[in-house]
């Protein structure tokens, strides 16, 4: 593998890597790579990245990474097949299975989550990690007394 895009937009990001391993929602993720946006967020997504290890996603988060950096950023379709081989040549990717789906609609149905949330939520279960970072989800809100979900631009 050569050195695509995020994998040269991770090594310029700077931070001190901590031992603490999370999960990162897809909007950390845009706030990092959408240029014109809010640059205060952008910095600090681009920390919470360089900061964090190890470092776990979902493949829907690829998807929806993928996704917006087409429609908004108009990425070239070899910048986007090197995102995604960095992304799981770089971080842990949890593929979306049976009992995620499950484990999803039963956390739908105790938190009063959407669809999306929820399937966020079960990769980040499965994934063991204490912290899930997102800005879309109620800031603190601990899942099943093993999951604390933080808005890192609070």
């Amino acid at each position: 593998m050569g050195y695509g895009p995020l994998y040269r937009m991770v090594y310029r990001m700077t931070g001190s890597t901590t031992h603490t391993p999370a999960f990162l929602d897809t909007n950390i993720w845009l706030y990092a790579f959408i240029s014109g946006q809010d640059p205060v967020k952008a910095q600090k997504a681009q920390d919470v990245i360089a900061g964090t290890h190890p470092l776990f996603l979902s493949n829907q988060v690829i998807n929806e990474v993928c996704t917006n950096l087409i429609r908004k950023e108009r990425t070239p379709e070899a910048d986007i097949r090197d995102f995604i081989d960095d992304f799981y040549a770089l971080y842990h990717v949890i593929d979306l299975d049976h009992a995620q789906l499950i484990t999803a609609s039963d956390l739908r149905t105790r938190y009063a989550l959407s669809y999306w949330d929820s399937l966020i939520i079960a990769s980040a279960l499965q994934s063991e990690v204490p912290t899930l970072y997102s800005e879309d989800m109620q800031h603190h809100l601990v899942i099943d007394q093993k999951l604390r979900i933080v808005n890192p631009f609070v």
